[in-house]
């Protein structure tokens, strides 16, 4: 639902409360027919129309995608090129990363930061040599995301500096787990052992041409992200579905899978409030960048990094009832120390685990803490992150 401002009416005009509230059509991937077709459960998500889970229960899935593997739909991400010879100076204006320092073909977790030091969004920035870098971003943070590059973009452009932005219309699937490799390299001529955690290649796969193929994901599995243009994303997706190791996944196993894995949902864990050395993710940061203080809000969170902060992003373990996002997060005595932004029960560790922040004092890993869950304080325990192993492929 929006708003009727949002719609561009004039403010001014009078009109029954009913009507002030107008349903939106939720857009639709390329896969959408597909989704319903497969028993997909479509519910909104970001504006769009999402498959949750498909016959098979969300736990199933869950461990489906630990022990083999999964695909998911995740078309609904912003996908963009920055072409020009300033490229690079461009995108490092906008993000915290060193992308200069970044090999051909290689990519890196980065953030849009605003000139406060807070989280405008966090995104994968590939480096490729083909003479562009290629960008996935948020799909909650797309206008917003979108909105920020032009505006940095006309700057530049004023200024003299070659660089110019496009937008991709291309599917994305992510085929995630421990069987990805198996199940991919059939349909690669490429030896896929020679692409490695974080780089990107253009390849065939199963015998559509043009798509970009890129090592990463969103569960802690190896996994890959495949771009695809849209009139050929069903024909691969069935492909790669012929194999009897693979199979549809929703968004309910791909949050408790990115939980597991210790990894931020934008909007939950981080966001506009949320300094990258709160969320502790200053790694994210090049060497360089916090040496030249050159990107957006560096003046806040370089001190930040010396000095700590006052609260910090952590794992907690708890059993009983689960733990859901503002929870609150008490003291040993009581007290409100912090609150979840993110919790689900684990489905591989059969106990309730999230993130949450809080008061610096309370971060170190082993701290004995409460969960407040329905008035009831719960004890619980500060745990690191990631809660499940990672399984990244390095070589």
């Amino acid at each position: 639902y929006t708003s009727y401002t949002s719609l561009h009416l004039p403010c001014l005009y009078l009109v029954p409360c009913e009507l002030l509230w107008i349903k939106a059509a939720l857009k639709k991937t390329p896969l959408f027919d597909f989704h319903k077709e497969h028993g997909g459960k479509m519910v909104e998500f970001a504006g769009w129309s999402m498959p949750v889970q498909y016959k098979d229960s969300h736990i199933a899935s869950h461990i489906h995608t630990r022990e083999h593997c999964s695909i998911f739909d995740v078309s609904h991400m912003l996908q963009t090129k920055i072409h020009g010879r300033d490229r690079v100076k461009f995108m490092e204006s906008l993000v915290v990363a060193d992308i200069s320092e970044l090999k051909d073909n290689q990519g890196t977790l980065s953030l849009f930061t605003n000139e406060k030091g807070g989280i405008i969004d966090d995104l994968i920035v590939t480096k490729t040599d083909q003479g562009y870098l290629y960008i996935v971003s948020n799909a909650g943070c797309a206008d917003k995301d979108s909105a920020h590059m032009k505006a940095r973009l006309a700057e530049f452009k004023a200024a003299g500096f070659d660089v110019d932005l496009e937008y991709l219309d291309e599917a994305l699937i992510a085929l995630q787990g421990p069987t990805m490799a198996r199940v991919l390299q059939e349909g690669l001529k490429e030896d896929l052992s020679k692409l490695t955690f974080m780089t990107s290649t253009l390849t065939t796969v199963f015998g559509v041409p043009d798509c970009r193929v890129t090592r990463c994901g969103y569960t802690g599995e190896d996994g890959v992200e495949i771009s695809v243009t849209q009139s050929r994303v069903v024909e691969l997706t069935e492909k790669l579905l012929a194999n009897s190791e693979v199979k549809l996944a929703g968004l309910a196993a791909r949050d408790s899978l990115r939980l597991e894995a210790g990894l931020c949902l934008y909007g939950n864990d981080i966001d506009e409030s949320t300094t990258p050395v709160e969320a502790t993710l200053v790694w994210t940061i090049g060497k360089r960048r916090r040496q030249n203080r050159d990107f957006p809000g560096a003046d806040i969170i370089i001190p930040q990094i010396k000095a700590k902060t006052d609260r910090k992003r952590v794992g907690l373990v708890s059993t009983g009832p689960p733990v859901r996002q503002h929870t609150p997060v008490l003291s040993p005595d009581g007290k409100v120390i912090g609150e979840v932004t993110s919790g689900c029960p684990s489905p591989c560790l059969k106990k309730n685990i999230a993130m949450a922040y809080v008061d610096a004092a309370f971060a170190k890993n082993g701290t004995a803490i409460q969960v407040e869950v329905r008035k009831k304080a719960v004890p619980a325990t500060i745990s690191k992150m990631p809660f499940v192993p990672t399984k990244y492929y390095s070589g």
